[in-house]
């Protein structure tokens, strides 16, 4: 009697794993194997079964269980499946044991405080399984708060580093986090840029170095603590960097000719400053102090009053706003024409910058 041939089944995706036949003399002749992750020059390590069936079908039904529980879900009937996956809260709240509880790096309990005061903010998630959590849920936490900007940095800072702790234990395969911006202007950056008459005065002491890198800040628009790690290209004038927000980091400012030379002087390879922030802080009020600028009842100028300087001075001489968005790092919020496809090359911004002009 001819022997019936076994009845052939359906190919299973890459990655789902393998159902072997192995011989018609066992009780359950079908081994159920998880994916394949290791290899050697000979070729792949079969891993340990999952299990042993009678039917291919039973094999099929292991190795999909087996698959959604790796998923983080489990299935119920034929068509409805219940999602396993923690929680966001649930998986802050390990992130918190092991960046505050576990790590032998102590942090400060300002720091402490910050990132519970971020995760209170994110309560439309907390008891949203995380895998089930996308893009929108998370930007529409942002969008919706009414904090100050320096509130919303800490949420968006907060989801940054909760994903990564999910991506490394494989709670998740995506991190939705990366895309999130805030939609408003940063409301903490107080400040009162110099008058042109400060700026005459500044001009005529150019010869001195503090006073030059004063002139450098009032002309670059960058935050004082990006000057510590700023890139620098003499040869094709321009500066490279930012800190703070997504926006503000790594994007190009063209050096003014005006202050071509001084930052020519100044530039060591690594620290435009030549010191600490603050430092150079205190050394910028002893200066401005011996030149007799303040305002306001003697209130001297601070670093970030040269951020607000040269926003001013692209508003004075009519540089593009968007350029002036670009080169200050401001979101562009919603303008996604702007934001996602707004190409500027060095040439065309330093055309927009060198408009602005220096007092006589």
């Amino acid at each position: 009697m001819a022997q019936r041939k076994r009845k052939k089944h359906m190919k299973l995706p890459n990655g789902y794993g393998s159902i072997k036949y192995l011989g018609k003399n066992r009780r359950r002749p079908y081994g159920v194997y998880p994916p394949v992750t290791e290899w050697t020059a000979s070729g792949p390590i079969t891993p340990p079964a999952l299990g042993y069936t009678e039917t291919w079908e039973e094999g099929y039904e292991l190795l999909t269980t087996y698959n959604l529980e790796k998923a983080g879900k489990i299935k119920v009937n034929n068509n409805v499946f219940i999602d396993r996956s923690p929680t966001f809260a649930e998986v802050y709240e390990r992130f918190f044991q092991e960046k505050f509880i576990n790590s032998p790096k102590k942090l400060s309990q300002a720091t402490i405080n910050s990132t519970k005061a971020a995760f209170k903010n994110c309560s439309a998630i907390h008891n949203t399984p995380i895998r089930q959590i996308k893009y929108d849920d998370l930007q529409n936490i942002i969008n919706n708060c009414p904090l100050k900007h320096a509130s919303l940095e800490l949420i968006v800072s907060l989801l940054h580093q909760v994903y990564k702790y999910a991506l490394k234990y494989e709670i998740v395969e995506k991190d939705f986090s990366t895309f999130l911006y805030i939609p408003k202007e940063d409301d903490d950056e107080t400040g009162e840029p110099f008058s042109d008459e400060e700026l005459k005065i500044l001009w005529n002491d150019a010869s001195n170095s503090i006073t030059q890198m004063i002139l450098i800040m009032c002309y670059s628009g960058y935050r004082i603590k990006a000057y510590e790690t700023l890139e620098v290209n003499l040869s094709q004038r321009y500066f490279k960097g930012g800190v703070k927000t997504r926006s503000s980091k790594n994007r190009i400012v063209p050096i003014h000719p005006a202050i071509y030379n001084f930052v020519k002087k100044r530039w060591n390879g690594k620290n435009l400053l030549n010191c600490s922030t603050n430092e150079f802080r205190n050394i910028m009020y002893e200066k401005l102090n011996d030149l007799g600028i303040s305002y306001n009842n003697q209130k001297k100028h601070t670093p970030h009053d040269c951020r607000h300087t040269f926003s001013r001075l692209c508003e004075k001489y009519h540089v593009s706003e968007n350029d002036r968005k670009r080169m200050m790092g401001h979101s562009f919020g919603n303008d996604i024409t702007n934001a996602k496809y707004g190409h500027r090359t060095v040439e065309e911004l330093r055309a927009e910058l060198e408009k602005i002009q220096i007092p006589k």
